[in-house]
């Protein structure tokens, strides 16, 4: 009894807070408003943020009659005044809400937060997306790559910001302390963005490798034991192996683009013998994709499956006999790279450059591939066995791709993405019809 008595006063101090918080007129209170609406928000149980999230959704809505008021005065008057005006009373007031509670001594970290439960929630209760927009449309610019600091993240960083990076890999786990520490030697680099106001978070991070060549396989990228390339002339080739995003609230605000650019110019400016940057990348669902029948998706036009092509996914899909079937079970009877056909490697091949090549600006596609391409990346080789781990072979036959940054290109790469058109190599071509 005396527990769901503090929660409810609990509640009641936060809905309390967060309404002085929104009706002050000065900023003279506003910072000791605002820690206030953090320090009750924080003592909030899990389940109480639904109610929380809800109080912000109903109470702190635009009045729909100003609104419509204003917008049939711009209509009638487009002039400068009735803008302004439309601007003013269409926009939330949850977004001065958010914004105010920035002004918190660690408020930029506590709206994070805040998003960080809202996303949990969303599923169940949609909505609520219109906080989540509120909260997305500030974070964007707030975390705007304007503002944030590239650092290089080495050996001698601070030891919270290295625990972060073995907690936060999302692509290749960090196995402790000994392999941290040779991802992190000469012939390696990792960089990162951090906020002002959040100097000892990594928001996202990249690994590279410096190579002599472009790397097909992923697993001397990350094997511990690796020996070290030491001769600097040697490095021809910065391979992005991973990206890894730290902070959950910040999903949907777009930082690794800029990051890639970024590092890629850097890299090019300390070693001007590195004229190739590509990534090492996998290709996550590939097999749920293809066990599925290897249909396009929504989105994407039907002419790009020339009928050439439709003969060819459906002979691959064939051959494979995998539709309907378990991918896993087939792992577990023993399936790897190393023992299958040459006709089955090929139709595999064929059906990874079709889904990567084709399918890729649907709104199915491949996350990764889009992400890559998007930012002006050409989709440039498909290699075959390029990660034999449990999750490798479980999400794309063991396949990666190398996806090339031509600093020259990208721009118009990007542009030629924006508009339906996904660049790819011969290479790429060639496998697509076996």
């Amino acid at each position: 009894m005396l527990e769901k008595l503090t929660k409810a006063r609990n509640l009641s101090k936060a809905h309390n807070a967060a309404k002085r918080l929104i009706s002050e007129r000065g900023e003279s209170n506003g910072l000791s408003m605002a820690d206030d609406v953090v320090n009750h928000y924080r003592k909030l149980a899990k389940d109480q943020h639904v109610a929380f999230f809800t109080f912000l959704f109903e109470k702190l809505n635009p009045q729909a009659n100003d609104v419509l008021k204003a917008a049939q005065n711009f209509v009638a008057d487009a002039s400068a005044r009735n803008y302004i005006q439309l601007q003013k009373v269409a926009e939330s007031p949850r977004q001065e809400f958010f914004r105010r509670l920035n002004r918190a001594s660690q408020g930029t970290a506590a709206v994070v937060e805040m998003r960080r439960d809202l996303l949990e929630l969303l599923d169940k209760k949609p909505e609520l997306a219109a906080v989540d927009f509120d909260l997305r449309h500030l974070l964007s610019s707030w975390f705007n790559p304007g503002f944030l600091k590239m650092h290089r993240v080495d050996w001698k960083s601070p030891a919270e910001v290295l625990e972060k990076l073995i907690q936060h890999e999302a692509v290749h786990a960090i196995d402790g302390w000994d392999d941290l520490r040779r991802r992190l030697q000469p012939d390696r680099r990792c960089f990162a963005f951090f906020h002002p106001q959040l100097p000892s978070e990594p928001l996202i991070f990249v690994e590279v490798a410096l190579l002599p060549e472009i790397a097909t396989v992923i697993a001397p990228l990350v094997d511990k034991r690796a020996e070290t390339v030491e001769q600097v002339s040697q490095y021809k080739v910065a391979v992005f192996y991973s990206i890894s995003n730290c902070e959950p609230g910040l999903r949907g605000v777009s930082m690794g683009n800029f990051l890639i650019k970024r590092v890629a110019e850097q890299l090019h400016a300390e070693f001007p013998g590195i004229k190739t940057f590509v990534t090492l990348s996998p290709i996550p669902g590939f097999m749920d994709w293809v066990t599925a029948g290897g249909e396009l998706g929504a989105g994407v036009p039907v002419e790009r499956l020339k009928p050439n092509l439709k003969a060819a996914r459906d002979a691959a899909l064939t051959l494979l006999n995998l539709k309907g079937q378990s991918w896993s079970e087939r792992l577990a009877a023993g399936w790897h790279p190393d023992l299958v056909s040459e006709q089955e490697k090929a139709a595999l091949l064929s059906l990874a450059s079709i889904y990567l090549g084709l399918a890729s600006t649907g709104r199915s596609a491949n996350p990764v591939a889009r992400f890559h391409m998007g930012n002006g990346a050409k989709l440039h080789l498909i290699n075959w066995a390029g990660d034999l781990s449990r999750k490798g072979l479980r999400q794309s036959a063991g396949l990666m791709v190398n996806y090339l940054y031509d600093l020259g290109s990208v721009e118009d790469n990007h542009e030629r993405f924006a508009n339906g058109e996904i660049v790819f190599s011969r290479a790429v071509g060639r496998l697509m019809t076996p």
